[in-house]
């Protein structure tokens, strides 16, 4: 399959999503806010964009190692197949478990698991950081001798799965609980109640958390998140935080033998008032209120747009220039920032709506090199500058009222 056809990938999961919503309005429930969905989407948006670059790298780096360390050279069969599914899935098993117990592993990961509610779009909820370390785990199965193409099909299948078991409107499953994971087993995963803490951390097959001794079945309301929540919609800060805590527990380690305990420890050990410390520096803030309609309205809209941009540039990837490529991600990128900016009302996201139209520039003279339009961009970029104060008060007073 071409991989311009995972596009579809991205209307079809909006689909479920929606339909999800659907569902859980019909069930009396409540299992989507605005500001945690949005911070959800943007953190999937990013994560796929940055996919259109890395998958192939990731294809190229199984293929050298099949080829040039691999004990054997496995062939498609039946058995094959099974065997591969099995090891992806234990081999997963480890890096979640580690992700879990070792800091520098849950810096990449703790990202999944900073919502505070439980539905499709948590799933979402993916960098390219945990993308990276989990790859090299799965390092072991063309050293194996499985080949890149059947490794890339049994991840697409493997990546897929875990979609479905981001709900609450499904309840349990009957005999399938003893051998898939479902969604009873992964909401027990998610939860920060004391009891489901550090279980259940397979992605298809429940029985390697029997097989370990971390199972544990939902006996009760899952509440969702981290044990120390989050305190912004930040997108820098929700991929970020955890890493500059370790670094600042790092730098202020007293012994050797600390600082690798504080990169290789659990996470439990590492002193909670770090982050206190760190939001007060770094202006964090926490708020569900003191946003105007229009805000909403304006992140709805760009989230829409971007949603079509990610659908365009996977489509049509090979068709588009390199230099356009790079320039459309860093767009998207700046965009999914200026978000969580506006949720939390910073008012330095009139720099980066300063940015998104120097690169929409640049993209239409690049696409349209004629004079004519060279100066239409350079007679709008100066009147820009020239009334920057008054459209900053005006972008202000429009966005927030």
């Amino acid at each position: 399959m071409h991989t311009k056809y995972l596009a579809f990938a991205i209307p079809l999961f909006l689909v479920f999503m929606g339909l999800e919503y659907f569902l859980s309005k019909v069930q009396g429930k409540k299992f989507y806010k605005f500001k945690d969905t949005i911070a959800n989407l943007n953190v999937g948006i990013a994560e796929r964009l940055i996919d259109c670059f890395s998958i192939g790298i990731f294809y190229f780096y199984y293929d050298y190692l099949q080829k040039n360390l691999g004990f054997f050279d496995i062939k498609s069969g039946v058995f094959a197949w099974i065997a591969l599914l099995l090891l992806t899935d234990l081999l997963w098993y480890w890096y979640h478990r580690l992700g879990h117990e070792v800091n520098i592993l849950w810096s990449v990961h703790i990202v999944h698991h900073q919502s505070e509610e439980f539905n499709f779009t948590v799933s979402a909820r993916i960098t390219i950081f945990q993308a990276i370390a989990r790859t090299f785990f799965w390092s072991i199965l063309p050293i194996i001798g499985f080949n890149a193409d059947m490794i890339s099909i049994v991840l697409l299948i493997h990546g897929i799965y875990p979609f479905f078991t981001h709900t609450r409107t499904v309840g349990k499953l009957g005999f399938l609980e003893y051998i898939f994971v479902t969604p009873s087993h992964h909401r027990v995963h998610h939860a920060s109640n004391e009891q489901y803490l550090d279980k259940n951390y397979s992605d298809m097959f429940i029985f390697w958390d029997k097989l370990f001794g971390t199972f544990a079945e939902e006996t009760e309301e899952p509440v969702y998140g981290l044990t120390k929540p989050l305190k912004s919609y930040s997108f820098l800060w929700q991929h970020f935080h955890y890493m500059i805590e370790l670094a600042y527990a790092f730098k202020h380690a007293k012994t050797f033998k600390e600082r690798i305990r504080i990169i290789f420890g659990k996470p439990e050990t590492l002193d909670p008032s770090i982050r206190e410390e760190l939001e007060k520096r770094f202006i964090i803030q926490f708020s569900e209120d003191h946003n105007s309609k229009r805000v909403y309205t304006y992140v709805v809209v760009q989230m829409i747009s971007l949603l079509i941009g990610l659908f365009v540039i996977i489509y049509f990837l090979d068709s588009i220039s390199l230099t356009s490529q790079i320039l459309w991600a860093f767009f998207i990128l700046i965009s999914l920032i200026n978000c969580g900016a506006l949720l939390e009302q910073k008012r330095w996201i009139i720099y980066l709506e300063a940015i998104r139209l120097f690169i929409v520039g640049v993209l239409i003279q690049l696409n349209y090199p004629t004079t004519e339009i060279f100066y239409a961009i350079a007679i709008i970029g100066l009147v820009i500058i020239a009334f920057a104060k008054t459209l900053k008060n005006q972008y202000f007073k429009l966005i927030f009222g």
